[in-house]
């Protein structure tokens, strides 16, 4: 027996989302991973860095991923209930986590540090990434693409042109060159995003918390109950998630 409307979104709406683990959605939707699997690169990488950064750590859920972390290992990261549960996460493991605001400056020397990294970055600040990359240093990062999951966003909020026209990899390029790096890796893809019942739309808008700002159930409660309707009668709510991955170098001067 299908479960009703209002039992999906009252679980939906009472679940921690804390953190940057998305295991609750097993079952209820799915997210093609892209080809390059950031993951196992960034962990290599981090197996032959001496110093490393990881700039917005979320809970720290990827980095503690790691294999081999360097000798020196630090994550910052803003949101405070995030901050308790990377450090309780990576602590342990030796890397040392610094509540640190999104907007710079970065609290760290000039050339701290050989690789820095970031998944998902709210905003990639390059100025600041090359200023602390040591010479010949590499920042690796999968940031979210321009439209992501935009067919979720507009059923919401309706045609959005202009922030359509955002998180574009070119214009990254172009920043990360003007900051003065050189950029050796660039890769766009789209990836098919399905949501496989209601409470699974709220979980992710109350986690992804730009993607409908100031959304609650309550103020959507009309468009929420319309898409129950239509995933019941149509099966999953299908949308497309971009993902860019860039790998920028600081030239040995």
């Amino acid at each position: 027996m299908s479960r009703t409307f209002e039992e999906l979104v009252a679980e939906a709406a009472s679940v921690s989302v804390d953190g940057w683990d998305f295991s609750w959605l097993e079952g209820r939707a799915t997210e093609q991973r892209p080809s390059w699997g950031y993951a196992r690169a960034m962990g290599e990488r981090m197996g032959r860095a001496s110093a490393a950064l990881d700039i917005q750590t979320g809970g720290g859920e990827v980095l503690a991923g790691v294999e081999k972390l360097p000798p020196v290992a630090v994550a910052t990261e803003a949101w405070p209930p995030n901050v308790a549960r990377a450090t309780a996460l990576l602590h342990p493991l030796g890397a040392v986590v610094v509540a640190d605001a999104e907007e710079p400056p970065l609290p760290f020397a000039d050339g701290a540090f050989d690789l820095v990294v970031s998944r998902h970055p709210v905003k990639a600040y390059w100025t600041e990434i090359a200023r602390v990359l040591a010479p010949g240093g590499t920042y690796f990062s999968q940031e979210v693409g321009p439209a992501s999951v935009f067919e979720l966003v507009e059923y919401f909020l309706g045609p959005q042109p202009e922030a359509r026209k955002g998180r574009d990899p070119q214009q990254a390029r172009a920043e990360a060159e003007a900051a003065g790096l050189d950029v050796v890796d660039l890769r766009l893809e789209s990836l098919r995003t399905e949501f496989f019942d209601i409470g699974a739309v709220v979980y992710f808008l109350r986690k992804v918390i730009w993607m409908v700002p100031g959304f609650t159930v309550e103020a959507y409660l009309p468009q929420l109950r319309a898409l129950h309707e239509r995933i019941e009668a149509d099966g999953p709510f299908v949308a497309h998630t971009t993902r860019f991955l860039i790998e920028a170098r600081q030239p040995v001067r």
